[in-house]
């Protein structure tokens, strides 16, 4: 195993399984069929799929309305994780938290102006472990959030086996290339668009899922037979809900509904609404003339808002299904582990609030799917946990068309198919991610960090998350809760409310999730010692799971709630490694 350096493999379930598909595809090589992996690979490669912004609005999570034939049916040979939840709801810190595996008070990093190898810790990476233990790591698009928080150029050369891709049309993100009813070009959040008018005629997830279809041919064509940890980071649905306007044609706006509780809770406190001033700085909604801070969206942009992440959402499958039909093709899907998550999600009139930026569970909770060859339950064995053989649901794809750059759909399938679901309803995490794919490649799992975990380079403080995958998390007592939080600069919504940097964090929204609970604090915070004070709250939520699941009733104030924030303000304080897994 000379692919390991300085670090021994534990014994793990996990290590049994892989030796048994070893054989069972060495087996198959000597009866003449096809061994797995393109080549023989005896240990697993990894496919690292983030989505910004995603929420668990897709098909396989149970939304028939939303067009995601891809992922479901990656879903159909996965767990699905019905409860996984980030630590903050923003880009740089969610995505720093899960690929370091510790949390936002740890890495110190709640905005997007610092990297943690200079500031707090030289940490050790997820893509890192690998590839110092013989894997070829390679990024596409957004893994790490770009810029200063990750170094400049996405934690190269720690991470990474080459320079990290970047797609080249990232830079107009900012641009004015959405065109109006006559003609002319604006910086919009609804942004259908005719890919052939666009600068370079693509758009930066054509040229993700184009890159990672090289990467695929490169190693195919060079024979190359290292394990790799391939990284492919899609853009949409983040803002501008920016994609070929043919997805458009799948949402009739007539069939758009807003949000249930599009209105602002009437107990909410102050400190914890989310003004969305990003949106507010788009030309499109800008013409609104919404007043800050709870002014409304009329209700007409919310249902096109709406509309267009749907269609973004639709537009991001098309180009996952690209990449998972490359790996197939070139033989290697029977030794890849498939891992496809959100890295927060994302308000859609929710509250009367937009984008993430809250503790929210629609910006808390996201999609996650890991997939598992001999591991995970193929859905040709497992009995149908959800049905989602609607009409129209699976008998489609989109294709491009070479000669026109436009996207057309067509039929592929005469009637629907069912697909059943492996579920898990175990409360999770992304920074259990870690842990969960060192185990299932036989690698050193980090130890769980101590106190002090800064002066520690390689430990997590997520639980692996095999046990679950294993079929195994009932012989052991799971984690009793996840834990975010969210900064905020004051009490009242300000301009800087949603994304304030280091130095203008006054109050940290610290929330909890129980099985039957969420429960937020927010507390005065010292930005220069990293740390909350219990001792001066300035506002408390309580939100009932099973009786508000919208989250729209704040039970804190009343009184017969009184013992319940009493005992979970205790908890909270206490912290995640209180609710850790028992084995």
């Amino acid at each position: 195993m000379s692919y390991f350096i300085n670090k021994v493999p534990p014994i793990s379930v996990v290590s049994v399984v892989w030796t048994l598909a070893l054989f069972l595809c060495c087996h198959s090589a000597e009866s003449g069929a096809p061994s797995s992996g393109g080549g023989g690979e005896t240990r697993p490669n990894v496919l690292f799929i983030a989505v910004d912004d995603l929420r668990p609005t897709l098909g396989c999570y149970g939304h028939h309305k939303i067009l995601t034939p891809n992922i479901d049916r990656l879903a159909s040979k996965s767990v699905l994780f019905n409860q996984t939840f980030v630590q903050q709801s923003l880009c740089g810190p969610s995505r720093t938290s899960l690929l370091t595996s510790r949390r936002p008070d740890t890495t110190h990093l709640y905005d997007f102006y610092s990297y943690w190898r200079k500031t707090v810790g030289n940490f050790t990476t997820l893509p890192q472990h690998f590839k110092e233990n013989g894997y070829y790591t390679v990024s596409i698009g957004k893994i790490f959030h770009h810029g200063k928080c990750s170094g400049k150029y996405q934690d190269y050369p720690y991470s990474w086996s080459e320079i990290p891709y970047i797609p080249s049309t990232m830079k107009y993100k900012m641009k004015k290339v959405c065109t109006g009813p006559h003609g002319e070009k604006f910086m919009n959040i609804v942004c259908p668009v005719d890919v052939a008018t666009q600068p370079q005629q693509t758009l930066p997830d054509i040229q993700n899922y184009k890159q990672a279809i090289k990467f695929f041919e490169r190693r195919h064509e060079t024979k190359d037979q290292r394990p790799f940890f391939l990284g492919v980071g899609f853009y949409k649905p983040h803002i501008p809900l920016k994609y070929p306007k043919e997805f458009l044609d799948l949402y009739p706006l007539e069939d758009i509904d807003i949000a249930d509780d599009a209105y602002i809770p009437p107990n909410l406190p102050t400190v914890a609404w989310n003004p969305w001033t990003d949106l507010r700085m788009r030309d499109d909604v800008k013409q609104l003339n919404i007043s800050f801070p709870y002014g409304p969206v009329p209700k007409f942009y919310q249902r096109l808002m709406r509309q267009s992440y749907y269609a973004a959402t639709s537009y991001m499958d098309y180009c996952v299904g690209k990449v998972l039909s490359a790996l197939e093709r070139h033989g290697l899907s029977d030794n890849t582990i498939v891992v496809f998550f959100g890295d927060h999600g994302w308000s859609l009139g929710e509250h009367g609030e937009w984008s993430k930026y809250s503790n929210f569970e629609v910006a808390v909770r996201v999609p996650l799917l890991i997939s598992v060859p001999g591991l995970t339950t193929p859905v040709n064995l497992l009995k149908s946990s959800r049905d989602i053989s609607k009409p129209g649901i699976h008998n489609f794809e989109f294709k491009e068309e070479k000669s026109t750059g436009k996207f057309v759909a067509r039929k592929i399938w005469n009637k629907s198919r069912k697909f059943g679901f492996k579920t898990s309803n175990k409360l999770v995490e992304l920074v259990d991610l870690f842990p969960t794919l060192a185990e299932l490649a036989n690698l050193t799992v980090p130890p769980l960090c101590r106190l002090d975990s800064v002066k520690t380079i390689f430990c997590t403080e997520g639980s692996s998350l095999v046990p679950l995958l294993s079929g195994k998390g009932n012989i052991l007592r799971w984690k009793n809760a996840t834990f975010s939080q969210y900064p905020r600069p004051s009490d009242l919504p300000v301009e800087n409310s949603d994304k304030p940097r280091l130095d203008e964090i006054t109050i940290m929204g610290y929330s909890m999730r129980t099985v039957k609970y969420r429960f937020t604090e927010w507390v005065s915070f010292n930005h220069s010692t990293f740390t909350g004070n219990w001792s001066k709250i300035h506002a408390q939520e309580l939100y009932s799971v099973q009786h508000d699941p919208f989250e729209d009733h704040n039970l804190a104030e009343k009184p017969r709630f009184k013992s319940v924030v009493s005992q979970l303000s205790f908890l909270l304080q206490q912290g995640w490694r209180k609710s850790l897994p028992v084995k």
